[in-house]
């Protein structure tokens, strides 16, 4: 297995998590991190919905965070996208900066 992969991901923030500006609540943020989910496994496009709703800057790049080995997230990000087979998107992952979905691409 290769030490690093490629994956993109959408990243919903609420207030008071690590770096946010969003004034979403916690509860709300994951209901809507639930509602995008349901959207990707009847077949939306994980980059057009990362462009559309992610709070993270790599959403201009449909959520691409390029190549990364394992370590360089955080431990919960890192946990769920070395789990990963190529193509396959996560469930719902809880970090300290918010809710995320990922998808591993490579």
């Amino acid at each position: 297995m290769s030490d690093q992969i490629r994956a993109a991901h959408i990243l919903l923030m609420y207030k008071g998590s690590m770096r946010s500006q969003a004034s979403r609540t916690k509860e709300e943020a994951l209901s809507a991190i639930s509602e995008i989910m349901e959207e990707i496994r009847e077949g939306a496009d994980f980059g057009a919905m990362a462009r559309q709703y992610s709070d993270c800057p790599s959403s201009e790049d449909g959520g691409d965070l390029g190549f990364f080995p394992k370590g360089a997230m955080v431990p919960e990000f890192d946990m769920a996208a070395f789990k990963l087979e190529p193509g396959e998107t996560s469930g719902v992952v809880e970090t300290p900066f918010g809710y995320h979905l990922i998808q591993r691409t490579d």
